[in-house]
């Protein structure tokens, strides 16, 4: 039996979870149970502009509904966030509602930190005061301030479980640069995962944010900051996603198989979902590397796990084999490792496999190393990075 280590475990200020109901409904239910009066909806620009769904919840939410904006660019971009902070303030808002997926629930998150500290100029040049970093010496930087007034609810299309944790991250598209913020009171106050609008969302994107789902499960499990908790929760999420997935790849009509796959989600994300600013599960190598691989060279969010966790799984396997067997078990694939079970999932998904079918080629490998070396999730790596060389030996792994 495998020592318990000492550490943390937070619960973030999550109050609900809804599911099983229409996101109007729920909406609804969970802004007159917030009391609030000026509701602002960030939302998916293909929810808003392709379907109903979100004149559904404006019209729950009648005479509560203040303003409705879209057009979240992916990854989250400064000028993105600088236009729905101005919607909010202009709306006087008091709850933001995210609908959609990542991208729109981080610019959520962020519009509540920006509108508490007045922050409206284009490129939100204060920003880089509230970065979470990283120093010279590998510690983290974390800065001190007021969390925000101004609550969200969040109401995901897709699978990547963000909404669960607190933290968020931010494009500075000029320097092309991914920056990561978080405060506790940046976690949604309320999670409604829709029984309707999920059938929107196209598959590519579906399967591939399943991936960041079950990356947030792995890197829990694989922490150096685990809890047993975490392990126990993520692991069942795992198996889950992958049981939830095969369903529903048969089926994509099927409502049952969208909410099996929900519930894996938030599963999956109980990892992350307890990291805090002072502990808690820290996320790893696959985050770090592959916030730079979005937000320097373009790679779509939900491509940056299928293409590169094999090669960081092969690279932790020394100092996390035992592990890593039950996630080869997890995953449905005992008889092979961890790594090429997950790289047959993918397969089996039809998402790309290497840095070469995201346009990511060797020439690139330095300087992306050299900025995954500053990411905050650089520490949470099981096997220590020694420097620079040990990220461009992944990424020649995920070639």
């Amino acid at each position: 039996m495998q020592a318990i280590r000492p550490g943390i475990h937070h619960f973030p200020a999550i109050e609900r979870v809804v599911f099983g109901q229409s996101a109007a409904e729920a909406v609804s239910a969970e802004v007159q149970r917030a009391g609030a009066h000026r509701v602002m909806l960030l939302v998916s620009s293909t929810l808003n502009r392709s379907t109903d769904e979100v004149r559904k919840i404006e019209r729950a939410l009648g005479d509560k509904h203040a303003t409705t904006v879209d057009g979240v660019p992916q990854h989250t971009t400064r000028t993105g966030v600088s236009a729905a902070v101005n919607a909010a303030i202009k709306a006087n808002t008091d709850l933001v509602v995210a609908i959609g997926g990542g991208s729109v629930i981080d610019a959520a998150k962020m519009v509540t930190l920006c509108m508490r500290h007045n922050m409206v100029d284009e490129h939100l040049e204060k920003l880089d005061d509230f970065e979470i970093k990283v120093d010279e010496s590998g510690r983290l930087v974390l800065p001190a301030y007021e969390g925000p007034s101004v609550r969200m609810i969040a109401v995901p299309s897709t699978l990547n479980g963000g909404e669960y944790n607190s933290g968020c991250l931010v494009t500075d598209t000029r320097r092309k640069h991914k920056q990561t913020f978080g405060h506790p009171l940046m976690v949604p106050k309320a999670i409604v995962l829709p029984s309707d609008i999920t059938g929107h969302t196209p598959p590519t994107l579906w399967l591939g944010s399943a991936t960041r789902a079950l990356d947030h499960a792995i890197e829990a499990l694989l922490s150096n900051t685990p809890t047993p908790l975490a392990d126990a929760v993520v692991l069942d999420g795992i198996a889950r996603m992958v049981r939830s997935l095969r369903v529903w790849k048969n089926d994509p009509d099927s409502g049952s198989a969208r909410a099996d796959c929900q519930a894996a989600s938030w599963l999956c994300s109980f990892g992350i979902s307890s990291r805090g600013q002072y502990g808690g599960v820290m996320m790893g190598l696959s985050h770090a590397v592959g916030h730079v691989l979005g937000g320097t060279c373009g790679v779509p969010h939900y491509f940056c796990t299928p293409v590169l966790m094999p090669a960081v799984l092969r690279w932790l396997a020394p100092a996390t084999a035992d592990k890593q067997c039950l996630l080869a078990k997890a995953l449905g694939n005992e008889e092979v490792s961890a790594a090429d079970a997950f790289g047959a999932l993918v397969k089996e998904l039809g998402l790309p496999a290497s840095l070469k079918d995201v346009n990511v080629g060797p020439a690139q490998f330095e300087q992306i190393a050299k900025l995954a070396m500053h990411e905050i999730f650089i520490r949470g790596s099981a096997r220590r990075v020694e420097g620079p060389q040990d990220i461009v030996e992944i990424l020649r792994m995920a070639a």
